[in-house]
């Protein structure tokens, strides 16, 4: 999605470092386990989190725009109650 959005190919290297580099381990009844690499998500408290969330929120719009655009969606029905949403 970075690449997508044509943001630059050093800033996408170093995020994906910071994601890739990290390891955490457990607490086990106050003893800590061996450290290992998580495959997926971000940590908690993760300050990268917000960012990511808002890039992958803003390729969704556009994927929703364009799909508007080709008139093959005019909006989306939510849960039993079929409200429609429309981001646009």
């Amino acid at each position: 999605m970075l690449g997508r959005l044509d943001f630059c190919g050093k800033l996408i290297e170093w995020i994906k470092n910071c994601l890739e580099s990290s390891s955490i381990f457990v607490l086990v009844n106050g003893s800590p386990t061996t450290k290992f690499k998580p495959l997926k998500g971000l940590r908690q408290g993760d300050h990268l989190t917000p960012f990511l969330f808002l890039i992958v929120a803003e390729g969704l719009a556009g994927v929703v725009r364009q799909a508007k655009e080709k008139m093959s969606v005019e909006s989306i029905e939510v849960r039993e109650k079929r409200v429609k949403v429309s981001i646009l």
